[in-house]
């Protein structure tokens, strides 16, 4: 193997623990020297990066399902891209690779962090970040292992314009739901939820009342709620679940930037009253699933069957503007970065 020489790396470092929306003072961008790689290392120039809603939780600071940011070091975040220097036998100079050294334009490190992907025809390697990846996997995950979904059912899921959302109504489908319904934040995406998504029913939350909308799609009341928002839209699910209803809780974005605590539903009763089930979950624990998901997920994406959108924002530089327009719901489907 050739000598390995020094590489620039132009990453994002948090420098500040956000308050509210983040700021431009709490991060930095800068070119950081990278030292040559050794025995066993690789070297990655980083194709797509993502940009995700959990990433500002590990902003602040305090103890959760995943470590937070440290100060002063690079972000992290799934990405994919091509080794271009290598010093192992598990990865050649040209292999499309997986890893969590996002936010970043050029990342190395051990040969055993970066999980090889296979190329699919016609299809860009940032499927592996959005329906082959996080997104889909916690779709699958929610709908099937957390909410236990059943034929026949009646699905409503929040948030359904995004990446996760998206995955979530066709996936259901799969697993036998008879009617899947879900909200978004514009005319266009409620538009795009039933004519490409196949969503029989769904609604743009910021045109009404959201439980008054909610009944008005489901009308014989929702067995299954993917909930990506948390807030009214759990409040609202919650008065529409039929008994023994099942919640997944994957995100609450509606307060991911919130200065105060927001009010809790009103109607917790209800779980008492209709034997419902509320679980909260991570894709952490059911990391063991993931060959299935990809045998089964795989051949509907490489097939055209399952279906798609990205937006993306072209330029390493821009990663935190992507970051802020993911929050505001500036997205339809995954939102990527394009290095």
């Amino acid at each position: 193997m050739p000598e390995s020489t020094t590489a620039i790396s132009r990453q994002w470092k948090l420098i500040k623990r956000p308050i509210g929306h983040v700021d431009d003072s709490d991060v930095v961008f800068s070119d950081v020297e990278l030292p040559p790689i050794g025995e066993g290392e690789i070297r990655v120039r980083n194709e797509f990066v993502s940009v995700d809603p959990y990433m500002r939780g590990r902003m602040n600071e305090g103890k959760s399902y995943i470590p937070p940011f440290e100060l002063d070091k690079p972000m992290l975040g799934a990405a994919i891209g091509r080794v271009i220097e290598s010093q192992s036998d598990r990865h050649a100079v040209g292999d499309l690779v997986e890893h969590y050294a996002g936010w970043r334009d050029v990342a190395q490190g051990s040969a055993e962090h970066f999980s090889p992907r296979a190329e699919i025809a016609g299809v860009s390697p940032s499927v592996y970040l959005g329906p082959l990846g996080v997104g889909g996997f916690t779709a699958w995950i929610g709908l099937r292992e957390v909410a236990h979904l059943k034929k026949g059912e009646t699905v409503f899921v929040s948030g359904a314009a995004g990446s996760v959302g998206t995955a979530v109504g066709q996936l259901a489908r799969v697993l036998g739901a008879s009617r899947v319904i879900g909200s978004a934040g514009s005319a266009a995406k409620v538009a795009l939820l039933t004519e490409k998504y196949g969503f029989d029913a769904a609604f743009d939350y910021k045109e009404g009342h959201v439980s008054r909308q909610l009944a008005t799609a489901a009308p014989e009341g929702i067995d299954v709620y993917f909930d990506n928002v948390g807030g009214d839209h759990l409040e609202a699910a919650i008065f529409a679940m039929n008994d023994f209803g099942r919640a997944a809780i994957c995100g609450s974005i509606a307060s991911y930037n919130a200065t105060e605590a927001p009010a809790a539903p009103r109607n917790l009763y209800m779980l008492t009253t209709k034997s419902l089930t509320l679980q909260g979950f991570t894709i952490t624990y059911f990391t063991h699933l993931a060959e299935e998901f990809a045998t089964t997920v795989g051949p509907l994406v490489a097939s055209g069957e399952l279906v798609w959108d990205e937006t993306i924002v072209d330029g390493i530089e821009n990663t935190l503007e992507a970051f802020r327009g993911l929050m505001r719901g500036e997205n339809t489907g995954k939102m990527l970065v394009r290095v």
